[in-house]
């Protein structure tokens, strides 16, 4: 199974799509899956269903700063390369869907916060949404990306 088929079944289990995504890389970090899910758990939605930033965006971030990240303030060239790694594969992701903003990717045409309260995973709520798509496809690339040494 590709880390993209792992993502797309932890969303499909529930998890929110920024969960999703980091879930289907937590065999790589030495951090616990219970830590990675509280960690990502604000970021679905577009960032708490502000629908802002794709959530699945977002989990490539987080798999990107565990695996290429800096703690030092004064790490310049870290901070620089990290970015870079971020805004390639942000380009990606608008190249081949359209957007990396969750509220466009969704079709709404909200502008600010939608309601707090996260939807039903119903079997419409799914048909409906790309999302669990969106979660394969974030983990493909990642996958792709750091497979083939771009990242």
């Amino acid at each position: 199974m590709s880390k993209g088929d792992i993502a797309k079944e932890y969303f499909l289990q529930g998890y929110n799509c920024t969960q999703a995504v980091v879930l289907a890389f937590a065999d790589e970090f030495q951090v616990d899956k219970d830590t990675l899910l509280m960690l990502s758990s604000p970021f679905g939605g577009g960032m708490g269903r502000l629908r802002e930033v794709c959530g699945t965006v977002s989990g490539m971030n987080i798999v990107l700063g565990l695996k290429y990240g800096y703690n030092n303030p004064k790490a310049k060239d870290e901070k620089k390369e990290l970015y870079k790694k971020v805004q390639i594969l942000a380009e990606k992701f608008k190249e081949d869907n359209g957007s990396i903003i969750c509220r466009e990717l969704l079709g709404l045409d909200i502008k600010g916060a939608d309601s707090p309260v996260p939807s039903e995973r119903t079997k419409g709520y799914y048909k409906k949404r790309p999302c669990a798509d969106l979660c394969k496809y974030a983990g493909d690339l990642l996958e792709s990306e750091m497979k083939n040494g771009k990242l």
